[in-house]
This record gives structure tokens, sequence and C-alpha cells, in this order.
């Protein structure tokens, strides 16, 4: 079988980089497409995928808009030689693409369009071009007859233990003694399409909760936005495919960030996430992921998340206590990564299993 597989940002790298190597040992071959956005591409090196690039955007928003039928044809023109049975990313690019290939397009997406106006007109603009949608069984809204549930996380397809094991010699890369604990900061750029209107922390707000937090322990900061002389002494410098196990070792983590929320989550680190999303149409994993497991703590404040970051790193045994409530999720939550390999591999047949028979998503990985 021949599949074409979009990834636009690191977090889609990362979602699809065990279900590439699934497939390429089953014989398959996987035809890679990456945008030049953000650690993308050097996520893709550091895990030696071989990829096209078929975009590289605009640091504008409107660049960004502009640039799309330039960026969809030049990835049509790579595959049209290689004719893919199967096209799948996270919408947009990929569902114009499959369309032009007139191929089957399987989108994976985790972000709800009532999310943001923006964001909504965007999802309708694609979605007819898509022919089966997935999504995580937490997302809020329903999308029609193709749109179907997993009982997961994207995050999952490479923090599930099955894939992920957390190397403690991080630890030496951060400067960090192994019984010293440590604050993790990751501050978003809040730049792409669906960020409009969205932010997060100020630069005021990153440097009090920096001094507030290290009071306690160390500080280190992730930083995606330009930072401050201040905060620069912070940031951290090592591999990309290592955030995880930094993230997986911190007693707490405070973000403007959506995708690393969930990523801290599963990692069993007590996580605030703070940004413009909170609210009544927040996605349903954050809601899910806080109001029944207790894993994270959402706030639209920047005040009332700073206040709560500072309670937070005070507590005996909250990392411990955090750990177990992992365990629950884990408990729930299928193996995504085996699913949608899977599904890849026997579509359209695994659409029609699936449809007329949800629970046998439980096959991969079921604990209950």
């Amino acid at each position: 079988m021949n599949i074409a597989i979009f990834t636009n940002t690191p977090a889609q790298v990362h979602f699809y980089k065990n279900i590439i190597q699934n497939l390429e040992d089953r014989g398959h071959h996987v035809s890679i497409l990456a945008r030049a956005y953000g650690e993308t591409l050097d996520l893709l090196d550091e895990h030696g995928i071989d990829y096209f690039v078929y975009s590289r955007p605009s640091d504008l928003k409107l660049g960004k808009i502009l640039s799309l039928p330039k960026d969809v044809f030049r990835a049509y023109n790579y595959l049209k030689e290689s004719k893919p049975d199967l096209i799948s990313g996270f919408g947009v690019y990929d569902a114009y693409s499959s369309f032009l290939l007139k191929t089957s397009c399987v989108v994976f997406n985790d972000s709800e369009p009532m999310i943001n106006p923006t964001y909504s007109i965007q999802f309708k603009l694609f979605m007819p071009f898509v022919d089966t949608l997935l999504t995580p069984e937490s997302f809020r809204q329903y999308l029609g007859e193709k749109h179907f549930k997993i009982s997961s996380y994207k995050e999952l397809a490479y923090l599930h233990p099955n894939y992920y094991k957390p190397k403690s010699d991080v630890l030496d890369l951060l400067g960090i003694s192994k019984n010293e604990d440590y604050a993790l900061l990751r501050f978003n750029a809040l730049d792409a399409v669906h960020d409009a209107g969205i932010y997060g922390f100020s630069q005021e707000d990153k440097i009090r909760l920096v001094r507030e937090l290290e009071q306690y322990g160390r500080v280190l900061i992730s930083a995606e936005a330009a930072s401050s002389d201040i905060l620069q002494d912070h940031v951290i410098n090592i591999p990309k495919s290592r955030i995880h196990d930094a993230l997986h070792y911190a007693k707490l983590f405070v973000t403007d960030t959506q995708t690393m929320t969930t990523e801290s989550a599963l990692l069993g680190t007590p996580t605030i996430r703070c940004n413009k999303f909170v609210g009544k149409n927040d996605m349903g994993n954050f809601i899910e992921l806080e109001k029944k497991f207790g894993l994270i703590f959402n706030f639209r404040d920047t005040k009332e998340a700073i206040q709560k970051a500072i309670e937070l790193i005070q507590m005996d045994g909250l990392k411990k206590h955090s750990l177990n409530k992992r365990l629950d999720i884990l408990k729930e939550k299928i193996d995504i990564c085996s699913f949608m390999t899977w599904f890849f591999e026997e579509y359209p047949e695994s659409l029609h299993k699936f449809s007329r028979n949800p629970e046998i998503q439980y096959t991969f990985g079921d604990s209950r």
C-alpha cells in the first residue's frame, strides 16, 4: 500500500512517527510531506525520517492563507507520480491534495472547530474533501456521518508506555541533580491561523512567574516565542526529541500552549494551562483531563494561573500523586498508534468494521 502523510507541526511529527514505522515494518511505502514550521523539520531529522518540504509558510497569518494554493499544488505535483492509495493529515493541505489526486483522505484532528471563529471557517472549508474524520472521544462536537471518535488522545500515539520510556540522562543535559525539583515552563508563539485572537502569558507575566517559582527551586523554560534577557537565562538547550523526558521529570509544568499541556498530563506531571482558549468553548480533552482525571488546571486569567503555580510548587507529594492519576488514564484509553496503523492498513474495510462495531477499538490496548 502507498500512503502519504502530511506533517505540519512538531506535534504532528510525534503523532505519526510510530505509525509510519509500523506501516513501513509491514512493507507499506509511506511518503512524508512536511511544512517548514517551528521545530517540525528538526524533529523529522532527529528521527531519521525522510521527507519532502512542500511548504515554507510566512511568519504572518495572512501570508499563510495566501500561500495555501501554491503549497497544495506543490504537494500535488510531488505525489502525482507515486499515486498514493491513502492520504492522511490533520486537515486542509492533505484534504485538498487528496481531492486533486482523487485519493481517499483520512484526517485525524483533536482541535475542535468551536474553539474560535477563524478555525471554524477553516474546518468547514476542508471537510467536504475529507472521507473520514477521526477524533478523540473527548471531542465535544459531532460533525456528521464522516466523524468517528476514538477512546484515546493524540499524544498517546507516542507517549503510551508501549512506545515511550523516560530516560533520566536528560537531567544531566538540563544540569539537574537526581533528587532536585524543577518547574518547566513553555511559552507559545501563538502564530498559527487558528490562533487568531488568542494570547497567553504577557512578557511581564512570564518574568513574574519565573521570579515567583525560582524561590522554591530551579525554573527552566522551553520557549517557542522570543524571550527577554531575564527569561533567556532559564531557556534550556536540549535536542527537540528530549522534551518529553524533561516534562516527565518536572515537578510542575506551566504553559500557554495546547499540545504540551496534554503531553505533560499523560506523563504524570501536574500542569497549569493559561490562554484565551479556556472557557465555554474549550476543547474536550482539556476539560476531561481537569474534571475527570485532575491532572491539569485551566485558566484564562494569568494572575490566577500564577497564584495556582505558587500553591502547587510548594506541595509535598505532588508528583507522586499525579503519577498515580496517570495510571487511571492508561486503564481507560487505548493504544491509538496500533489502532491507526490497523485503520490505515485495512482502509476502507477498517472503516466499515469500526462503524458497525466501535468496541473493536478496545482490542488495541484495552485494559478495562
